[in-house]
């Protein structure tokens, strides 16, 4: 989808719109107040120099927030009102680090009688590895819930 073409994607090797983010301290923070989830994992320098990181790490469901914001953009109405999620984390983010998405429609499945796109998400670090990985099911026709 880009902006001379803002068709809903919606057939196999659609893209969707790349989403570029990059992580801060301040956003962990936020994120700790809004969730409730003050882990010294994200917050606490000295604690976290002690783990196998070696320093603060975002939240992950922070960093999967930029898949949702993706999705949104893609399908506004229909994330909100029937789009699901399958993902698996892959790896830490660390404050200051630019994260890219990634988003391709795999396939168009008829679910009672709707058509629900299958989309290959991911969220990459700048040096090319992977943070977040795994599917998104969005319907392209109807609001119908997945």
């Amino acid at each position: 989808m880009t902006p001379n073409n803002p068709r809903t994607p919606s057939e196999p090797g659609d893209p969707l719109e790349t989403i570029i983010r990059t992580i801060t301290q301040a956003q962990v923070e936020a994120y700790a107040k809004a969730a409730g989830d003050y882990n010294p994992i994200h917050l606490d320098p000295e604690f976290a120099a002690k783990t196998p990181f070696g320093r603060r790490i975002a939240h992950g469901m922070l960093t999967l927030a930029i898949v949702s914001e993706m999705l949104t953009s893609a399908y506004p109405e229909r994330w909100a009102a029937g789009g699901r999620l399958k993902v698996r984390f892959r790896g830490p983010v660390f404050p200051g680090e630019t994260l890219r998405t990634t988003g391709e429609v795999t396939r168009v499945n008829e679910v009672d009688g709707a058509r629900v796109a299958e989309i290959a998400i991911g969220v990459r670090k700048e040096d090319g590895s992977d943070v977040i990985t795994g599917q998104a099911y969005v319907p392209v026709d109807d609001v119908h819930p997945v």
